[in-house]
């Protein structure tokens, strides 16, 4: 298993957890399909990383290969790991013992992993995914101001529990996808673009 494809098996897993911890809080009806949806979704996800062939090594030049963009879960990924885990412990110390509003965890955890991806786009040199740490972030923050705001807590955990562990599933899927089409154009011999 490549590290690239252990990466979208962490995001997915992120994704899977965010939404199963986070349906309880809707409706039961729409909170179990949802929950039986991310499951088939994250299973799926690791049936097709296990069947698709390994990316055979294609011959490049040298400063091609130093600039290709690649998940390494080095030292730099740990100081973004490290600082993502302080920032959202302090801040969910501030949300439950200082401000008294529980409700607001979830926005707070939104965000913070939404800020996260900016450091791994710097770190991994790929701008994607400063798009998915865009949309986490932007759900992270509805559902802090949703619970400022007093909104029922079914609205916050869609907004900043279920919406963002669908974004994180499906940029995994997407990635699959996106990979799969690559794999079909250099097979043909066509190209993508």
């Amino acid at each position: 298993m490549t590290k690239e494809r252990v990466g979208r098996i962490i995001g997915a897993s992120f994704g899977l957890a965010f939404i199963q911890v986070n349906a309880g809080a809707l409706p039961v009806a729409a909170g179990t399909a949802l929950r039986v949806l991310a499951v088939a979704a994250f299973v799926a996800l690791l049936v097709t990383l296990r069947r698709a062939p390994a990316p055979a090594p294609a011959p490049r030049p040298a400063a091609a290969a130093a600039a290709a963009p690649a998940v390494h879960f080095g030292r730099r990924y740990r100081y973004v790991v490290a600082a993502e885990a302080l920032v959202g412990v302090a801040g969910l110390v501030v949300i439950n013992t200082v401000l008294h509003t529980p409700r607001a965890t979830v926005g707070w955890i939104a965000l913070v992993v939404g800020v996260h991806f900016f450091g791994l786009a710097a770190v991994w040199r790929m701008p994607a995914l400063h798009r998915l740490g865009a949309g986490l972030s932007g759900c992270g923050a509805a559902g802090l101001a949703l619970a400022a705001a007093g909104a029922p807590q079914a609205a916050v955990a869609a907004v900043a529990g279920v919406l963002p562990g669908a974004l994180l599933l499906g940029s995994a899927w997407w990635k699959v996808r996106g990979g799969a089409e690559l794999r079909r154009a250099a097979s043909s011999g066509a190209s993508v673009s």
